[in-house]
Order: C-alpha cells, then sequence, then structure tokens
C-alpha cells in the first residue's frame, strides 16, 4: 500500500511540473509576442544583432574605405527632421554612427529620436565634407551659429542600411 501511494506521489509530481514548464514556456512566447516592431526597407530579422559597442569595436580595426556587412542593434540619438532621411545612432556615450538609407529607399518616422531599432547592412569609414556637414546641421534645425562653426571634415562611421526593424 505504501508502494502504491509513493507511485501516486511521484506521478502527481511530474505532472505538476510539465505544466510548470509548460505555463513558463507559455509566458516567454507572450512576452515575445508582445514586442512588436515596425519594418523599412528589405524585411529583416532580430536573429544575429551585435550591440552597438561591438559594432564600435569592429569600427576601430577599420580605416577609410573599408566595408564590413553587419545587423546590429541601438537606439535613435537623432533624426532628419524634414523627412527622415538619415539618423544618428550611438556606439557608446561619445561616439555615434551617420545612418542613411540604401538607395534612398526608405526613410524614418520623423518622431522616432529615442526608439529602439536594429539594422542590417554596411558599415563603413567616410570622411565627411564641411559642405555636407553644415547640409545635416541645418537639416537637424541647428541654428545658423552652429552651422557656422563647423570649418573642419570629420571622419565619420558610417552606416548604410537596406532595413530596419524600429521597436513600437
Amino acid at each position: 500500500m505504501k508502494y502504491l501511494i509513493k507511485i501516486s506521489m511521484i506521478t502527481l509530481l511530474i505532472f505538476t511540473a510539465c505544466k510548470e514548464s509548460k505555463k513558463a514556456e507559455k509566458e516567454v512566447e507572450q512576452i515575445k509576442q508582445e514586442v512588436v516592431y515596425d519594418s523599412f526597407g528589405e524585411k529583416i530579422t532580430l536573429d544575429n544583432a551585435i550591440t552597438s559597442e561591438e559594432l564600435l569595436t569592429k569600427f576601430k580595426t577599420m580605416k577609410a574605405g573599408d566595408t564590413i556587412n553587419v545587423k546590429f542593434a541601438s537606439s535613435i540619438k537623432e533624426v532628419c527632421s524634414k523627412k527622415g532621411c538619415w539618423m544618428k545612432l550611438p556606439l557608446n556615450d561619445e561616439t555615434e554612427t551617420m545612418v542613411r538609407f540604401k538607395d534612398y529607399g526608405f526613410f524614418m518616422p520623423l518622431d522616432s529620436k529615442g526608439r529602439e531599432v536594429v539594422l542590417n547592412g554596411k558599415a563603413f569609414i567616410k570622411e565627411t565634407s564641411v559642405k555636407e556637414l553644415q547640409h545635416y546641421a541645418e537639416d537637424a534645425g541647428k541654428s545658423k551659429d552652429e552651422i557656422a562653426k563647423i570649418t573642419e571634415p570629420k571622419v565619420e562611421f558610417t552606416f548604410e542600411a537596406d532595413g530596419v526593424l524600429m521597436k513600437k
């Protein structure tokens, strides 16, 4: 009789543990479904995206003219206030990357500052002219005094995105 009671208790524990495991799996799946992204450009997935800090490490090993294909995650620091035709993303506290969109094929919403994004495309080093820097400053709504202070070209960590996912 004791043997039968022990077997019943073990069976009950096994079924209870399985139910808890299935419940946890359902909760994880529900959380995944709750995180929704808007898609821009080519369709991409979240898989294999590196962090912005990892991208910065890759940039530091490159020289002007080098290009790598990469997918990375960051948040939008600044976006073109006229059309959404470019954005700046932080790589760390002091460094950022300038993002443009492949073939001028898509734009980001003007109110997307601060949103989390995952981008796929090409990272490269570029020297940006004074004229182009002044144009970007004007697009960003900077004052004439701020624009006039731009007097030297800038070596930039640049990214051409072919697809973007933006967290809703």
